[in-house]
């Protein structure tokens, strides 16, 4: 009998979690389809969502589908999917290494990007170029982070030895800086800022098709990132393979913000904030593909609120929203990890 009433209540536990899950993304994808008519709808000239809707169907007169076809779906698009590979990148980073304070903007894996991706951009390179630097500079740092933590992945020290390589990124984007052409310069401190007003319609399709890749790998391997959140003893004795899963979390994790960077600059914050929401939504687990939607919807309301709600007679790009969003949240983890580590 104790049995039956333990089975019947992890089953009950189970359903409440999938319903939690399916609500959630519900409540996400309502919210992402709200912003994404009204940031079709708004800006210099206002469509009424109605005709948003027509133009996007095809029906509507020139002038409303040209505005919304050609000018702001192309920027609507990029800001969804570099939220979703953002929110992935983090979700996934935060997972395997078990800590809510890990994300490639913590760890120098952005910071890495950033500084390789401005060195190419100072000896004149473009277009993919830029993107294969921006890799290359992610991959350094993360392999640095890695050798530094040796095998202590977890608790604190992968993030103040990740703090360290992102000075370093610091100090070589600096020089990157000042060896660079006056008119190259003022293009990189604009793009290091973050920003999804250019959009490159094969940039975003590449950055697409990484996003779906790594969203079916994590729909596939889920059972193993959830066995990683249990440590690497107990997630071998289930069967995992931990060191595997980290391997390729942690490499994904890395494409994914290196492609951002390279497609829209550095985001701030944007990779830190979306794991921790989706898990309090989702009420824990990896919550990868749920920080997928959180990641979107933050980078489209960002900039929503840089074009239409920041006074001024420029239009500010959506890092600097991230950024302002992003800085007292990592305030709150910071004091609410040192009160856990109290306790303990």
């Amino acid at each position: 009998m104790s049995a039956a009433v333990a089975l019947g209540a992890l089953d009950r536990t189970r359903r409440e979690r999938r319903m939690r899950a399916a609500s959630t993304t519900g409540i996400l994808t309502a919210v992402g389809i709200a912003l994404a008519i009204t940031a079709l709808a708004v800006g210099s000239v206002a469509i009424a969502p109605a005709d948003v809707i027509a133009a996007l169907a095809g029906t509507a007169d020139g002038g409303a589908q040209f505005i919304v076809r050609e000018l702001r779906l192309p920027r609507l698009t990029l800001a969804l999917v570099v939220g979703a590979a953002l929110g992935m990148a983090g979700a996934l980073l935060q997972s395997v290494v078990r800590n809510p304070l890990a994300s490639p903007d913590i760890v120098g894996v952005t910071g890495g990007a950033s500084a390789a991706a401005v060195l190419a951009i100072g000896a004149g390179a473009t277009g993919l170029a830029v993107s294969g630097s921006a890799l290359v500079g992610a991959a350094v740092a993360i392999v640095l982070v890695l050798a530094a933590s040796g095998r202590q992945l977890g608790g604190t020290r992968i993030v103040v030895v990740g703090i360290a390589v992102a000075f370093l990124a610091q100090g070589v984007l600096g020089y990157a800086l000042t060896r660079a052409r006056l008119e190259q310069a003022d293009s990189a401190y604009f793009w290091l800022v973050g920003s999804v007003g250019s959009p490159s319609t094969p940039e975003t399709l590449v950055l697409g098709m990484l996003v779906a890749v790594v969203a079916i790998g994590t729909v596939l391997g889920r059972g193993a990132l959830a066995a990683q959140l249990l440590g690497d003893e107990t997630a071998t004795a289930v069967g995992s393979r931990p060191r595997r899963t980290r391997i390729l979390a942690v490499t994904a994790s890395t494409v994914l913000a290196a492609a951002s960077v390279a497609v829209a600059g550095p985001l701030a914050f944007v990779a830190f904030v979306a794991g921790p929401i989706a898990r309090r939504l989702r009420g824990g687990g990896p919550a990868v593909l749920t920080a997928a939607l959180v990641g979107a919807v933050l980078v489209l309301a960002s900039d929503l609120v840089a074009q239409n709600l920041i006074p001024g007679s420029l239009q500010p790009p959506a890092g600097l929203v991230t950024g302002a969003v992003g800085a007292p949240l990592l305030v709150w983890l910071l004091i609410r990890a040192a009160r856990q580590e109290g306790r303990a």
